[in-house]
């Protein structure tokens, strides 16, 4: 098939550091060329991958011209090649498929964050046809499926051979992990409560918000805590340093606190063989199997349980579950029937 794929240019794919939806978007281009698709990307300047990639838009900005304009590029160029795909896959704003909506061209929109109904009923009103969904958790499709349309839930994926899976860890005494952009909403100062109270070594790593009131939260409630020897502070970190960040990890802590459509770090976490101990919220749930890959928690005081039982975790288990229900191969097979069915449809 020729297959274009859109992404919001925000951020290159694939990203240098932190950006779950564009690694996710470069693994998806990647597998379908090795499986024999033409694919094109259209996305941020800087962006590679084994297929063609036509950059638009301008890095890190994102304002209401600059979408408007972005809009108005992708819209240029659909109607300069009208004939050019069998099918378009959009991870970006749905406002991109307007010029194509009533187009009798199989169309996929994918969401990896809340949805809003509305858009379904607009793009409903404007003629759209052979227009599927996609939500990366239940928890996300469940936010837009009043709207209409159809829809199919295929989680987020990672490449198993990025990661090691280490199973020479000792849970009793290897660090605990936080991996994440540094905003209140991820919960990184309930992963550090945790471990301060079970005197437990905690690395965080990621990328300091710069929105205001999320760097005065780093600020007064993180930096203060970070001591270098319970409580460590590493930055953001490339695939390479992740891979082995969480290698050597007990477990990766995800006490978030707000409703997370369904986090990278969670399936790469499990590739490493490394446990995942969770706050129960968005569709964070969906990719634990209780007790099996980690713990789905309620409380602080449930995740400090949780991590007093990760010996009854088998990490090789978490490598073999992730491997088959979140790498590469398995997701990108999912998205591939799916676009044969939407094509014979």
């Amino acid at each position: 098939m020729r297959i274009l794929l859109i992404m919001d240019p925000l951020i290159p794919v694939p990203p240098r550091h932190y950006g779950g939806i564009e690694r996710v978007v470069a693994d998806l281009a990647n597998e379908l060329v090795r499986r024999g698709h033409s694919v094109t990307l259209w996305a941020a300047p800087g962006s590679t991958t084994e297929g063609t990639t036509e950059p638009f838009g301008k890095e890190g900005e994102w304002t209401r011209w600059s979408n408007a304009r972005n809009t108005m590029v992708v819209t240029a160029r659909f109607l300069s090649r009208p004939h050019s795909y069998d099918l378009v896959h959009n991870f970006g704003r749905l406002a991109y498929l307007t010029t194509i909506l009533s187009r009798d061209i199989p169309k996929v929109q994918t969401y990896m964050r809340t949805v809003n109904p509305q858009n379904m009923r607009r793009a409903s009103s404007l003629g759209a046809r052979r227009l599927h969904y996609t939500a990366v958790s239940a928890a996300i499709r469940d936010t837009g499926k009043s709207g209409g349309g159809t829809w199919s839930v295929i989680y987020n994926c990672a490449s198993p051979e990025k990661y090691a899976c280490r199973t020479d860890v000792d849970a009793r005494t290897a660090p605990l992990v936080f991996l994440g952009r540094l905003e209140r909403c991820k919960g990184a100062h309930t992963a550090i409560d945790v471990a301060r109270r079970l005197k437990r070594q905690l690395i965080i790593a990621g990328n300091v918000s710069t929105l205001p009131e999320e760097r005065e939260y780093f600020a007064t409630e993180i930096e203060p805590a970070i001591d270098g020897d319970l409580i460590s502070y590493v930055g953001p970190v490339d695939d390479g340093e992740k891979n082995a960040l969480l290698g050597r990890a007990a477990a990766l802590l995800l006490p978030i606190e707000w409703e997370e459509p369904f986090p990278v770090v969670l399936p790469e976490a499990l590739l490493c063989g490394t446990p995942v101990l969770a706050f129960r919220r968005g569709g964070v749930p969906e990719g634990i199997d209780d007790g099996l890959t980690g713990f789905v928690c309620d409380t602080p005081e449930q995740m400090m349980t949780a991590v007093c039982r990760l010996v009854e975790v088998d990490r090789a288990e978490c490598r073999a579950i992730a491997e088959r229900r979140f790498s590469r191969q398995a997701i990108v097979a999912k998205y591939e029937e799916l676009y044969h069915r939407l094509r014979a449809s």
